[in-house]
């Protein structure tokens, strides 16, 4: 036994037998076994809960209540054990923003780069947009002003009037207004009086002689005695000396300098002087015969055409926060609107039989007459199948031409009735997402994709596969300033890249959604976040990581775990692979059997000692004693077929497939090579709109043929089946209302006057009414984890006492409902229609 070891003692979990077992500190531990023996148990439900569930409890009550409420294994003792993070095969993101880029907090650095270091690029003229500072601008006057030419330094002077001129006119109401306060309060002042909607735009007001006077006594009270119009100094002794109607062209100059390095550091102060007193403005002219003026601002805008941007900052770039997000889809991407897909669900038909279908209804058949006659007038035949026009005729047919509407104006038209109910009911048949026509799916507002890193904005970044995005950042050269910034963001990305690469993730892009990954690659993006976030001294438990990964990525794989062990981490892999069992430190082999026949400990140690076990299935498929054997035979290719052509669904890039039907058809290829998208997305969803099941999005494609051949279609997957906490086997697979049925006909429940509904736990009448026929009873204990004890009335059995009194060959509900599937077989042996259907789970291994 290593010293140093997680102890289990005593562990009776599920079909666990009282199993003790030791799992090495720092080490990685592979549980191998038949299906069904009892590895989940071991792992999952006792190791990872009983870490889990010691690690909440030293928490706060308050943080508790946000975490995950684990039930204490049945165990006599666990020592030793460190806080647990389970890994599993499964997607449970529903979260719409969540991508690839989010969930490995990827993009969180990529928003601090693009906000530290991003270069904002005018939209209108490409020009770069930059703050101007006083170091800045100093530099680029001396280096273009010609040395010993003498400049003047300004601020135009009229900055700040409107505030002096709001003060002179408070103060003039004050003292003159009594009897206009007085007549506003009788009927209502300006601003009552306006309708909304009805303020005309006012035109520039020239300045008062008495706003003029008030802003030169305050030029001269903040020491500024000298103005500069058209050329000329203007000397103020008194306000009396300025005998200008306004400040247009007038600017107060700061200083007189001569261009040379000596006076930098003066022309920098000068220059904050302009930026605090100028509100942002300053400006630069040359004392010659054709004098040069240079105008800057320390606000953010382009200096050429004056448009003013968003200072970038990490908020900007974040699709989730409303400062950063694109206004018109609020950072989903998409927008709810007309889909056509499912105004032409058919393409294949003429429009003279009806591929438009909404103008199908017999309430909208004068739409397809309009239809007709404009078709005739464009010479459109109505003949030819709608896929087959040309894209100028499908085009005038969906967005109209000339006084005719066509499908976009029609609901158009119908938009405006849709305070009708039964319009609203019609339009939503025909709505789904589309592309944000604003910011084309890029999730962010205008001013986030002005900015660009190395030529490239945020969204463009995100759209390139990991493996090119690590490429492009590991290239990306910046200037020393930006550099020095940058540095440890870019060593951030760098590393979960890298880390998303070794996982065998590198075909997929940090814009992808989460939820649309498969139950391997989201394992494999938890693990990759693990590793990016140097986690040390945890204990990872792993489902079966290598399910669907091709042999070229079970090696990185691999490495990887290993790097999780050797930073300091015990990981525990439920694993079938024999290349993972050679690369695991410590290995468990449970068994013998499934079910009942599992549940014991047959092998603890290393993989050596295992092929030589002789108790072992497992060794024996590993020793090639026992293998699985090809047919000898196999079915002729069929006629019977289905052709997908033109797929290019994500990475797909535009492949026909032909699918023999009545055979069994193996779709294989590396990860990530699109393999579910081709079956999930393509074929499957297809299949399904054909049939009029499907209200999703489905993969890109040009045609899918033969989906009338097939009468139905049935997605089975790893995802969980049972939709409630009362689903069991009996009642997924449809037999409980026979096992029901067979109870309520023996002669003492008829006695009774009990019918099928009696032996139900859903219903009242025979359930345990004090726990409603969960067999528990939930007590809350506020800021505690709840309890849940065994019900007191019923002791967990579910139904009443005379329930449980009805017996069929010996036995009551609630014990026939404890027997394994075997056990039923044989005790149902007379009752075809229950051993029919539960001989299907015994031949499938459960």
């Amino acid at each position: 036994m290593p010293e140093e070891a997680i102890e289990v003692r005593g562990a009776r979990v599920h079909n666990l037998k009282n199993i003790s077992f030791s799992l090495p500190i720092n080490q990685m531990t592979v549980v191998t076994g038949v299906s069904g023996s009892g590895k989940s148990s071991l792992a999952f439900d006792t190791v990872y809960a009983e870490g889990q569930r010691r690690y909440v409890e030293s928490l706060s009550a308050y943080a508790r209540q946000f975490l995950e409420r684990m039930d204490k294994p049945d165990v006599d003792e666990v020592r030793g054990i460190a806080p647990a993070i389970a890994i599993r095969q499964k997607n449970s993101t529903r979260n719409p923003r969540s991508t690839v880029g989010t969930q490995t907090e990827v993009y969180d650095y990529l928003r601090l780069l693009y906000a530290r270091v991003g270069t904002t690029y005018c939209r209108v003229c490409g020009r770069e947009v930059f703050r101007d500072s006083p170091e800045s601008v100093a530099d680029e006057v001396l280096r273009t002003v010609a040395a010993g030419t003498r400049f003047y330094v300004l601020f135009p002077a009229g900055n700040g009037l409107a505030e002096i001129g709001a003060s002179v006119e408070h103060t003039s109401r004050q003292v003159d207004g009594k009897a206009d306060k007085g007549r506003d309060r009788g009927r209502g002042g300006r601003e009552d009086r306006e309708k909304p909607g009805k303020t005309s735009p006012r035109p520039p007001v020239s300045p008062s002689p008495r706003q003029i006077t008030a802003h030169i006594m305050s030029l001269m009270q903040r020491g500024f005695t000298r103005l500069y119009a058209k050329g000329q100094t203007i000397e103020l002794h008194s306000p009396d000396d300025y005998t200008l109607r306004d400040f247009e062209s007038v600017y107060v100059m700061v200083d007189r300098l001569v261009a040379q390095p000596e006076v930098r550091q003066r022309l920098v102060d000068s220059l904050e002087i302009c930026f605090q007193e100028g509100h942002g403005s300053a400006v630069v002219e040359t004392a010659a015969a054709e004098p040069g003026r240079f105008k800057f601002s320390d606000r953010f805008q382009c200096k050429y055409d004056g448009t003013v941007y968003a200072q970038p900052e990490p908020r900007l770039f974040s699709f989730n926060n409303p400062y950063g997000a694109c206004p018109t889809c609020q950072g989903f991407g998409n927008t709810i609107g007309l889909d056509l897909d499912l105004v032409t669900p058919n393409p294949g038909l003429a429009l003279n039989e009806g591929a438009i279908e909404p103008w199908t209804r017999p309430q909208h058949e004068w739409a397809q007459d309009e239809l007709r006659q404009f078709c005739k007038s464009e010479k459109i035949p109505m003949n030819v199948p709608f896929a087959q026009l040309s894209r100028a005729e499908q085009q005038a047919i969906v967005e109209g031409k000339k006084e005719w509407g066509g499908v976009r104006g029609f609901f158009d038209w119908l938009e405006t009735k849709k305070y009708k109910l039964h319009v609203r009911v019609f339009l939503s048949k025909y709505r789904g997402y589309t592309l944000c026509p604003d910011c084309g799916g890029d999730r962010l507002r205008q001013e986030a994709r002005d900015v660009k890193v190395g030529g490239r904005t945020l969204p463009e970044a995100c759209s390139l596969a990991i493996k090119e995005a690590q490429l492009f950042f590991e290239s990306l050269q910046l200037a020393a300033e930006q550099a020095a910034i940058a540095d440890r963001i870019l060593f951030e990305i760098r590393r979960r890249l890298r880390f998303l690469v070794d996982v065998g993730l590198d075909y997929l892009t940090l814009d992808r959604l989460a939820s649309t990954l498969s139950g391997g690659e989201a394992q494999r993006i938890q693990l990759a976040t693990n590793l990016g976030s140097s986690l040390v001294g945890a204990l990872y438990v792993l489902d079966e990581p290598s399910i669907g990964l091709h042999p070229r990525d079970n090696e990185r794989l691999i490495r990887l775990l290993h790097n999780l062990r050797d930073i300091g981490n015990t990981v525990l892999v439920v694993e079938h692979d024999a290349e993972m069992m050679r690369a695991a430190d410590h290995i468990l082999d449970i068994g013998p059997s499934a079910g009942e026949l599992g549940g014991r400990v047959i092998y603890e140690g290393d993989f050596p000692g295992l092929i030589a076990n002789d108790a072992s299935l497992t060794a024996r498929y590993l020793r090639g004693e026992i293998e699985i054997k090809e047919p000898k035979q196999r079915r002729l290719f069929q006629k019977r077929r289905l052709t997908l052509s033109g797929a290019a669904e994500h990475n797909l890039k535009s492949i026909d497939v032909e699918l023999p039907l009545d055979m069994l058809v193996c779709i294989t290829g590396v990860s990530g090579s699109g393999k579910s998208t081709l079956i999930h997305d393509c074929i499957y969803a297809g299949l399904k709109k054909q049939k009029g099941d499907w209200q999703g999005h489905v993969g890109a494609f040009q045609k899918l043929e033969g989906g009338q051949l097939v009468d139905n279609v049935i997605l089975v997957d790893q995802s969980a089946i049972g939709r409630t906490p009362r689903s069991n086997p009996v009642t997924y697979i449809k037999i409980y209302d026979a096992i029901r049925e067979v109870f309520a006909s023996t002669r003492e429940a008829q006695g009774r006057g009990l019918d099928p509904s009696h032996f139900s736990f859903n219903l009242p009448g025979g359930r345990c009414e004090v726990c409603q026929g969960d067999g528990t009873v939930t007590v809350e204990m506020q800021f505690l984890a709840d309890v849940e004890l065994v019900c007191e009335e019923c002791k967990g059995t579910r139904f009443k006492q005379q329930i449980l009194d009805i017996r069929y060959r010996g036995k009551n509900v609630h014990e026939v409902l404890s027997l394994t599937v075997r056990e039923a077989i044989t005790f149902f042996r007379e009752v075809p229609k229950i051993i029919n259907r539960l001989r299907v789970l015994d031949d499938v291994g459960l």
